[in-house]
Parts: structure tokens; C-alpha cells; sequence
């Protein structure tokens, strides 16, 4: 994890410059990576091919969330539910004091369905879900339900672009 301003305040993930995954912790070691020789295809193949800022895969008996378009240092906030895709800004502090207006300003794309068992982690498609746990990642606590989750690019000054990909659990 790469640490910028305040030790231990948010936790950056870096990606090696493919998409990120987010996966609930019991379906990890599903998870195939990027295999080497694999004709067939593989999991970094398939989240390489979501098209747009997020997609779900299916991970074994799970639903894997894919953050895609661009490799931006991704860190998640738990106060706001939302996961920050660091595009340009000239500082963490930017980053961070632009979420809050940039989630009221955001034109949100379509909202999808994510089944999650329980908590998840968000880590560099390209490895195994196994190697995941010796890499950059990042454990988030979700609940066991259903959350609604949508993404929307965000320019909230002339020096500052973020991805926002907001998860928001939904009744019932």
C-alpha cells in the first residue's frame, strides 16, 4: 500500500496498469489472475474486457466488482462509501477535501447490483487472489447484502480529476 500524507490516514492501491478488482474475501482463491500460457483465457482477461468505470464478473459463487478505465491509485472511505480513483490532483489533500463536493456534482452512470457475502478486498487484477494477500491491497468490512454501486468521473476544479465509484447498501 502506498501511504501518502498522514501515516495510516487512507491507504492507496497501486495497480501495475491494468483494472482493479474488488472481491469478496471467501472467493479469493477462485480468483486466477493473469496466467501465464493460458489460451483459454483468464480472470485478468476478463476484467481487462469490462468496458467503462466498473462491471461485475462471476468469481466461482461470487460476483467480483471490476474498477476499470484507467490504473489510478485507488483508496477506499468508508465514511463515504465510496472508492476515490486518484486521475490528477496536485496532492492527497486535494484528492481527499474534493470528495464530498464531487459526489453532490457527479453525473452518476447506471447503478449495479453487487451480492456480497461479507467483506471484501481490492487488489490488482493481474494477481491470484492468493498472491493478493502479499501485494497492495486493501480490506474493506461491507456487510453480508446487497449494495447498489455507481461511478461517475468528476473534475471538481480545473486541477483536480477523480473517479468515484460509490457502493451503498440497499434495504432488504
Amino acid at each position: 500500500m502506498v501511504m501518502y500524507g498522514e501515516p495510516g490516514a487512507v491507504a492507496w492501491v497501486e495497480t501495475l496498469g491494468g483494472p482493479f478488482v474488488v472481491l469478496p474475501e471467501v472467493g479469493l482463491e477462485a480468483w486466477s489472475g493473469s496466467a501465464e500460457n493460458d489460451d483459454a483465457g483468464d480472470d485478468y482477461d476478463r476484467a481487462c474486457r469490462v468496458d467503462g468505470f466498473i462491471g461485475l464478473l462471476r468469481v466461482g459463487s461470487v460476483e467480483a466488482l471490476v474498477l476499470g478505465d484507467e490504473p489510478a491509485s485507488t483508496a477506499y472511505l468508508p465514511e463515504q462509501g465510496v472508492f476515490v480513483r486518484w486521475s490528477a490532483a496536485e496532492s492527497e489533500g486535494a484528492v481527499l477535501g474534493s470528495v464530498d463536493a464531487a459526489m453532490l456534482a457527479a453525473s452518476w452512470g447506471p447503478e449495479l447490483t453487487w451480492q456480497v457475502p461479507g467483506p471484501v478486498v481490492l487488489f490488482d487484477a493481474v494477481w491470484t487472489g492468493e498472491e493478493s494477500r502479499r501485494q497492495d491491497h486493501v480490506r474493506v468490512g461491507l456487510e453480508a447484502g446487497f449494495y447498489g454501486v455507481r461511478a461517475a468521473y468528476v473534475e471538481p476544479d480545473p486541477r483536480t480529476a477523480l473517479t468515484l465509484v460509490a457502493v451503498r447498501r440497499l434495504p432488504g
